[in-house]
């Protein structure tokens, strides 16, 4: 593969970067450029002209509440895919969670197919299905091995590995990662989270972290974002989700401790070309995890988390529009579980979302979309299960 170096021609006071995504080549080159600055991004520039909503987001979080603000502006709704198909997830193998492999479980709970076939010391996570259900992307690290894109059929043959971007012992290669894949709506892309560079001997954080996408059969890689760029340690990019239509992706933002704000979660939106990057929840709020579009595009559901240690309980899963406005939380509050990931059926009537106890392991979970009917899909025996990703696909026969 071709390796291309690209120089910066975008001033560096630019909030966004204007057709990142086009003509981008990746070969395994660090490529350079500028990025907007995560907290420097003012409050106007992602939410609607209108007049705020009444109760506010913050006075929310505040008192504690899950309020709900009616929203006349939101998306036009399209028609949904017609059948709801298989769940899949995470689930771990052993009872120290060093193996995990991903697994398959119809809307009912009834039926569980484990669809991949990890070596000991390797987990596959942050499965996702192509819109026809025929295959599924996910991520492999094993044992010391960085974190690779994998794709494999819908009954779990023909798993083939994707990239990796960059050729061994490249210098701009160093600790490179590929995980959190999403296939696009139209089934030509994949985008993913790519981490590279040295890792802070203090706090582990990499130096560099972004969007990026890849065709299905491993070619034609470019990079989407370019937050920690001129930042670097600030943060990580993780869990694309693409829109409906295939114009819009929205992802996860983590800071650092040396990030602005530091330790903060927050959801950002980028145009499919990269130009128009928008932070779409406040850093209150601790927005993580992949979220998900509606399927008629006019709400994204996602979590938040309590600021401390990772997985303790407190958080909820919530849903807003695209434009910011109408922030609704679909879990009671205050927690005393911990959430996961969120998904929602291809019909758009359902939500799939991991839950966990507090101390304890999580299993998948479903409810309607308006938070009500909750019930469970998985009994993992303490291994846990996560990261639900809810498809088209219907079960295979197991030969």
């Amino acid at each position: 593969m071709t390796r291309t170096r690209l120089s910066r021609t975008t001033p560096a006071t630019a909030r966004t970067r204007p057709h990142a995504g086009a003509g981008l080549l990746l070969a395994g080159a660090l490529l350079t450029g500028c990025g907007a600055q995560p907290g420097e991004i003012p409050l106007s520039e992602i939410r609607a002209e209108s007049p705020s909503p009444t109760p506010t987001v913050e006075a929310a979080i505040a008192n504690g509440t899950a309020a709900a603000v009616v929203d006349a502006a939101a998306a036009t709704p399209t028609a949904p895919p017609a059948h709801n198909g298989l769940i899949a997830g995470r689930a771990f193998l052993d009872q120290d969670r060093l193996t995990s492999a991903i697994f398959a479980v119809t809307a009912d709970g009834r039926t569980r197919q484990q669809l991949t076939q990890p070596a000991d010391l390797t987990r596959d996570d942050h499965p996702t299905w192509s819109p026809d259900g025929t295959a599924l992307a996910f991520d492999r690290t094993g044992g010391d091995s960085p974190g690779r894109i994998w794709t494999t059929s819908s009954d779990g043959r023909n798993a083939r590995q994707l990239g990796p971007l960059c050729e061994a012992g490249a210098p701009d290669c160093v600790n490179e990662t590929e995980t959190a894949p999403s296939w696009s709506p139209d089934g030509k892309l994949i985008a993913f989270t790519r981490s590279w560079g040295r890792s802070d001997p203090g706090s582990e954080q990499i130096q560099y972290s972004d969007l990026f996408v890849i065709a299905p059969d491993g070619t034609s890689a470019q990079r989407l974002t370019f937050l920690t760029n001129d930042t670097p340690y600030s943060g990580a990019v993780t869990d694309p989700s693409w829109s409906p239509d295939g114009k819009q992706l929205v992802f996860s933002y983590r800071t650092s401790a040396t990030g602005q704000p530091a330790n903060g979660r927050s959801l950002y939106i980028v145009n499919a070309d990269g130009t128009g990057l928008r932070r779409l929840t406040p850093w209150e709020l601790r927005a993580g995890e992949r979220a998900d579009w509606s399927p008629d595009g006019s709400r994204i559901v996602f979590t938040t988390y309590p600021a401390g240690p990772d997985n303790a309980p407190g958080g909820g899963i919530y849903t807003v529009h695209p434009d910011g406005t109408a922030v609704e939380a679909l879990t009671p509050g205050p927690s005393d579980v911990t959430y996961g990931a969120a998904s929602y059926s291809p019909d758009g009537t359902a939500i799939a979302f991991d839950q966990a106890p507090a101390g304890g392991a999580s299993e998948l979970y479903t409810m309607r979309a308006d938070g009500s009917t909750v019930a469970r899909l998985t009994d993992a025996a303490g291994h846990g299960e996560s990261r639900p990703s809810w498809g088209t696909a219907q079960p295979q026969p197991q030969g």
